[in-house]
């Protein structure tokens, strides 16, 4: 049984007849009358009660068309459902973010706009450091990440920039340098300071891109504490355990106990945000999800 048996079962039967259902089907009307008897001669039932220039369902037909209709139904479902994940309008997407990216401004911008392009898409997101998320993407455990640093490495990945932002001094709300928090601060200040470290393994691109400038300025600062996540360096911050260098658009965390201070122009280079996937992603819903990152961040760091 083929699923054109089913069709032009239901045809004959809601048209009534063998010579509007082939009309409406666009066929012959011997080989439908055909189709049908190879179908009853299959079942080894009767669908019709047959009397000349008439065809009419019997019970066992009324039956059969029942579960007919149902399964034409399931399959134009199917047909639909696969149709629009091809297209990557259906499915799920595994998106991860370090501790810093997932709290820049773009990405809930991104995501929404994503969701709103492709309601239908589910998207799992997880927090990890750095590297956990490289090595995620590279055994296929995620589709996508938001990372700080890029990826030109790894042969097998690909980086889109997204943003760049500046760095801000992050400073307990007591100390001596938290007196004028719109004035910049220079990198100098740093020097013997007591200063906590979100630590290279975990965030490489924050990590190297504050020391570099420390060491081009020549300060050594004074380190109290190394942390595995920049949240928990902002939490010493607020305890007053020493000063840290942050992200700017992580200003928003405790600003009841921290002063968040620009930094000396050209003293210290914005940090990056990329948009990180294999270059071998063969879903299409990878594919949308580039394109609308890409183009949402267009001309941002032109």
């Amino acid at each position: 049984m083929e699923l054109r048996h089913l069709r032009y079962f239901v045809a004959v039967a809601e048209a009534g007849g063998v010579t509007k259902a082939a009309a409406q089907l666009g066929i012959q009307q011997p080989p439908l009358g055909q189709q049908i008897r190879a179908l009853e001669h299959e079942l080894g039932v009767d669908l019709f009660d047959r009397a000349p220039k008439r065809i009419t369902l019997n019970a066992a037909g009324k039956v059969f068309l029942e579960d007919a209709r149902r399964i034409l139904a399931e399959v134009s479902t199917m047909v639909a459902h696969v149709r629009r994940f091809a297209r990557g309008e259906q499915g799920r997407l595994a998106v991860g973010f370090t501790s810093s990216a997932s709290l820049h401004r773009l990405i809930p911008q991104l995501l929404r706009k994503f969701r709103d392009t492709y309601p239908s898409v589910e998207i799992d997101v997880e927090e990890r450091e750095t590297y956990e998320l490289i090595v995620a993407l590279e055994e296929r455990r995620i589709d996508a990440a938001f990372l700080r640093i890029g990826v030109e490495s790894f042969s097998n990945l690909e980086g889109h920039l997204l943003d760049l932002e500046p760095m801000v001094a992050a400073i307990p709300s007591d100390h001596r340098f938290a007196a004028s928090p719109h004035k910049s601060l220079s990198l100098k200040n740093f020097a013997g300071e007591a200063f906590v470290v979100y630590r290279r393994p975990d965030g490489p691109g924050i990590f190297d891109g504050v020391f570099a400038a420390l060491e081009k300025a020549h300060v050594t600062p004074k380190v109290v504490d190394e942390v595995h996540r920049i949240v928990a360096a902002l939490n010493l911050v607020a305890a007053g355990r020493g000063m840290t260098i942050v992200p700017a658009s992580m200003r928003f965390i405790h600003p009841e106990a921290i002063v968040y201070r620009p930094i000396a122009k050209r003293e210290i280079s914005p940090i990056s945000l990329y948009f990180i996937h294999r270059r071998d992603a063969e879903l299409q819903l990878i594919r949308n999800l580039v394109t609308t990152a890409v183009a949402h961040t267009a001309g941002r760091n032109a």
